[in-house]
């Protein structure tokens, strides 16, 4: 049997929704205001540093701006799915590969993919960048410190997750605005209200939140009230694993 050159196989799949992903102008605007704003912070946090924050852990202090920077890539990972139901272009993509679900695993391995690299290599440099002030204080580390690579990568992994919860809530809501909503709302702002209750129990449940969990992950030593960082990144995965679970299973039976 002749194997068809037209054959719809994971691998293309793949290379089709990474040329979409590159091929958007909006990508690469929203990726490079992201890495302006994690290295413009860091600059500003190391070049201004005069002792006040010595509790602080270093990578948190260095890397401050992710704290903003990771909401633009939650948009970009809304994007990537509600943002063809806008356009339309869903019609053709389902039409293309009409299993469907091929299309979200790899909507999510190639944003995922795309967000790690570039959040890791923004961290790396920004951190190098700092250590040009900080390296006579008590905030000076290297790459090979103990911890130091480790809270890095963590830190991307974090945003990498958050975004790809957010890239699911973009097939789920199928309009960008409302996942916007849903994921400023139950990602970020209600573990923030429970969190006021100042009951035990709740703060103990808060601590499991995708926004809490992403925050244990990038610092070199745990931080008061969080999970350890590997039960971090664990509950984190299992998030975004849920919503990915969640988002198919809708996809398989709603129309397009």
């Amino acid at each position: 049997m002749t194997a068809t050159p037209y054959a719809v196989t994971p691998r293309r799949v793949l290379t089709s929704e990474w040329h979409k992903l590159r091929t958007l102008r909006s990508t690469w605007l929203t990726l490079a205001l992201a890495a302006t704003v994690v290295l413009a912070v860091g600059i500003v946090m190391g070049s201004t540093y005069d002792g006040d924050d010595a509790n602080i852990d270093t990578i948190v202090f260095t890397l401050f701006g992710t704290q903003i920077s990771q909401l633009c890539l939650v948009v970009l990972g809304i994007l990537v799915t509600a943002g063809e139901y806008a356009t339309g272009l869903v019609r053709a993509t389902m039409t293309a590969v009409p299993r469907r679900l091929p299309v979200l695993w790899a909507k999510a391995a190639v944003f995922g993919a795309t967000a790690f690299a570039v959040s890791l290599t923004v961290n790396t440099v920004t951190f190098l960048v700092a250590q040009i002030w900080l390296g006579e204080t008590d905030k000076a580390l290297g790459l090979t410190d103990p911890g130091v690579l480790t809270a890095l990568a963590g830190n991307a992994a974090g945003i990498t997750l958050l975004s790809v919860i957010a890239l699911a809530l973009g097939a789920l809501c199928r309009s960008v605005p409302a996942a916007i909503g849903a994921f400023f709302g139950l990602v970020l702002i209600l573990p923030e209200v429970l969190g006021a209750i100042g009951n035990d129990v709740v703060d103990s449940a808060v601590r499991y939140f995708p926004a809490k969990s992403a925050e244990a992950l990038g610092s070199i030593d745990a931080l008061a009230a969080h999970n350890a960082p590997l039960t971090g990144l664990l509950t984190l995965t299992l998030w975004a694993a849920a919503a990915l679970t969640a988002a198919a299973l809708l996809l398989k039976r709603r129309d397009v």
